[in-house]
């Protein structure tokens, strides 16, 4: 099975990437799509640990063995949501179908002015969701994302489109100015979006039943919430084939408080909620899920007492 997540290889080098950029700005997306093909097969073929993980995730949530074409499916689709990464950001959301639920539920927390943190999860794309701050400007919008995991993939990203890299707050920075600047982002109202489903090398971590085996979460998103105060809500941009997208958004907590006198109790009941929710999306659309390594037997400090609020990465 495959290592931690974050000791796998970026995938494909800077040269690849720019040419498939290139194809996909100037041919268009119909046409790019075609090379999806090959470029599966290529990952099927030589990206064994990701391959094995697909199968293990998708034998678990289908009840069933999985199959090559499964694998292959599954992978497809990874490609074809990083591939409308690039039309997200370079251009408008006009060719994409989107459907948004519950969204203007959450605006109405956010309009309060407390500030609002967003968890999701490696499944679907994130990207659609951070295309709220171009769709609509007067949401404020920040990203907590680490740019050292996939710093080709990361940086061109943002070349195209430099608005939403002037959103990120980078967690690979670490430290009190990661945590300042959260701070200072609530302060302002804004909308602080990370993803909650993996933990960093050495994060403390707890286990939570996921698709009947234990699997361990990070703690830090919720000593983050509890430590800012702010509404928590869920997000999740499930990929539907073609050009439709579902956003679904829904109310996690009006408020997470954690007191260090019941901090073990407090951390696992939220840890569970999330894992609930989190094996819900995962089974409604299981194609969608995108955390290719063993989400079971990586590294973790189970039960291991936090000792600061230490930022997740995206």
């Amino acid at each position: 099975m495959s290592a931690h997540w974050t000791e796998r290889p970026e995938g494909g080098g800077r040269f690849a990437l720019k040419l498939i950029f290139a194809i996909a700005l100037r041919g268009g997306r119909r046409l790019t799509r075609l090379i999806l093909l090959p470029i599966t097969l290529y990952f099927f073929l030589r990206r064994g640990p990701e391959r094995r993980a697909s199968r293990e995730f998708l034998s678990r949530v289908l009840q069933r063995p999985a199959s090559a074409w499964d694998v292959l499916r599954h992978l497809h689709r990874f490609a074809a949501v990083i591939l409308d990464r690039v039309y997200l950001l370079a251009t408008d959301c006009s060719q994409f179908e989107m459907h948004r639920h519950g969204l203007e539920g959450i605006l109405e927390k956010y309009y309060e002015g407390r500030g609002l943190l967003m968890l999701g999860a490696h499944i679907g794309s994130f990207e659609v969701l951070r295309v709220l701050s171009l769709e609509r400007p007067d949401v404020k919008v920040k990203v907590l994302l680490d740019k050292s995991q996939t710093p080709e993939m990361t940086d061109l990203l943002h070349s195209l489109n430099p608005k939403i890299g002037d959103t990120v707050i980078d967690a690979a920075e670490g430290g009190t100015g990661v945590v300042l600047a959260l701070k200072d982002a609530t302060e302002q109202g804004a909308l602080i979006a990370f993803l909650a489903d993996r933990a960093r090398p050495h994060e403390p971590t707890r286990d939570v039943q996921f698709l009947g085996r234990p699997a361990p979460l990070p703690v830090a998103p919720y000593l983050i919430a509890s430590a800012l105060d702010v509404p928590v809500v869920l997000c999740f941009g499930m990929y539907r084939g073609g050009n439709r997208y579902d956003l679904y958004f829904e109310t996690f907590a009006e408020r997470i408080d954690i007191p260090r006198a019941e901090r073990q109790v407090r951390l696992q009941f939220w840890l569970d909620a999330y894992a609930a929710r989190l094996e819900h999306y995962a089974r409604m659309d299981p194609y969608n899920w995108f955390n290719f390594y063993d989400f079971w037997k990586s590294n973790r400090l189970a039960d291991a007492e936090p000792a600061a609020v230490q930022p997740r990465s995206v």
